[in-house]
């Protein structure tokens, strides 16, 4: 399944902005090499071609359009395949961060 954000992810329910964001970087560093590669790769061939537009454009704005289309279109495509390649290391992150869902009383 794919999720769209960090709060629909069920292993990460209880945390905050802050604490799913560790999470999920600690995740990103436990990946396999393999996976960090097609990660890294299919985020290459998002940023490319648009950045091939702003470099080809005749006017400036037509290559902010083309900048802002990347800045609001990269994260749509990427952050969900992000979050599928991560989610089997997401409990094992969380475990390692020890982010716990329950409030700590002081």
């Amino acid at each position: 399944m794919l999720y769209w954000n960090s709060q629909s992810l069920p292993e990460l329910s209880g945390l905050n902005f802050r604490e799913r964001m560790a999470v999920i970087r600690r995740a990103s560093d436990l990946l396999p090499v393999p996976k960090k590669l097609l990660l890294n790769v299919i985020k290459l061939a998002v940023l490319i071609p648009p950045f091939m537009a702003i470099a080809r454009a005749a006017t400036i704005p037509e290559a902010l359009l083309w900048a802002l289309l990347l800045v609001l279109v990269y994260p749509v495509l990427t952050r969900p395949i992000t979050f599928l390649l991560v989610g089997p290391l997401l409990c094992q992150a969380r475990h390692q961060l020890q982010i716990t869902a329950a409030p700590t009383a002081e």
